[in-house]
């Protein structure tokens, strides 16, 4: 099971997500469920770092990427953090038993 954690702040600003795990619904490298969360957990750290210039502490290896703002979240963070746990929601709900999300607030 794939498990994703979303950062918040005391307001409810994304700071930060963890996503650990494989789906298991396919073979390593088929798996569309994996493939849709790396996707979009990826393009959350790259839009972040690369395109808005936000200094990120991050870590990625096979079946994990964690992501945490260094500074506090924006409009823009929020921007692009929010379209990345819309994605993740979708999946979830047509892979309920591979795709777990929860909220920590902190």
């Amino acid at each position: 099971m794939i498990q994703i954690h979303i950062f918040l702040t005391e307001h409810g600003k994304i700071s930060g997500f963890d996503s650990t795990g494989h789906s298991n619904l396919a073979a390593h490298g088929q798996d569309i469920v994996c493939a849709g969360v790396s996707s979009l957990t990826q393009s959350a750290l790259l839009g972040v770092g690369e395109y808005l210039h936000r200094d990120v502490d991050y870590s990625a290896a096979s079946g994990k990427l964690q992501m945490k703002l260094k500074g506090d979240p924006d409009e823009l963070t929020e921007s692009i953090l929010r379209t990345m746990l819309l994605g993740l929601r979708e999946i979830a709900k047509i892979a309920p038993k591979a795709v777990k999300i929860s909220e920590i607030r902190g």
